[in-house]
């Protein structure tokens, strides 16, 4: 079995790296886009907030996607 050192992709560098940046969005826009105050998807990015079963949905509802994918990641 194949093992490697690296730890998991954090819910914020997913975040991050995987939406917010090929999409060209900034957080400002991103909590715009979902209602909450911008301090919130910041705290969401630097890992200081964990994804809850409503934030879950409203970025499934911004990304397109489904709120597992949101809570699957942060596990």
């Amino acid at each position: 079995m194949l093992t490697t050192k690296r730890k998991p992709a954090s819910v914020g560098e997913i975040l991050t790296e995987e939406f917010l940046v090929p999409m060209g969005l900034t957080q400002g826009v991103l909590a715009q886009a979902m209602g909450v105050p911008r301090k919130h998807v910041n705290e969401l990015c630097n890992d200081r907030r964990s994804i809850t079963a409503p934030t879950a949905l409203i970025l499934a509802r911004v990304f397109g996607n489904s709120a597992d994918f949101w809570l699957n990641v942060q596990r």
